[in-house]
């Protein structure tokens, strides 16, 4: 075995991951292995890296997609530079900037909510802002939904709205 590739077996030990773990992850693309002679999983060492940044990524609580869109953007030829590292780390900062003013504005949302006694998801601004559901109709929006999906392709029939 080539000295700048590792067995299965030794990234997970280096990485604190299980074999199952690093497969999966080579499914979804976050990482990626060539095989030997023998059809055995060789991973260059250079995975480590992007192990990191995954464990990262969920860390702060990106998804798989969020951070495989930022493997995705780093060079698949090369090692990355200190410079490709940073627009990485700019995007997640850009990311967890619009999450944190989320969160501050679900937080205030929910303060006004507690206790406010409403009962009216027709005024509730937490769970229909601008009384958005009234466009979809009276009654249930799943059962809409649902029945619209029953449907199929020749579209929904007349709905009861009760």
């Amino acid at each position: 075995m080539p000295d700048d590739l590792l067995s299965i077996g030794a990234v997970a030990a280096r990485a604190g991951l299980s074999v199952p773990a690093l497969r999966y992850y080579e499914e979804r693309g976050l990482i990626a292995s060539v095989r030997d002679p023998g059809g055995r999983r060789r991973f260059p060492r250079s995975v480590l890296r992007r192990l990191a940044v995954v464990a990262a990524g969920q860390r702060i609580g990106l998804s798989l997609a969020e951070v495989a869109d930022a493997l995705s953007r780093l060079p698949s030829g090369r090692a990355p530079s200190a410079s490709d590292w940073a627009h990485v780390g700019e995007r997640w900062q850009r990311l967890l900037d619009s999450r944190v003013r989320e969160l501050e504005a679900l937080r205030t949302a929910l303060t006004d909510c507690i206790g406010c006694g409403c009962l009216s998801l027709e005024r509730c601004g937490l769970f229909n802002p601008g009384d958005e559901a009234a466009a979809e109709g009276g009654g249930s929006r799943w059962l809409r939904g649902a029945r619209r999906a029953a449907a199929g392709p020749d579209g929904p029939q007349d709905e009861p709205t009760g």
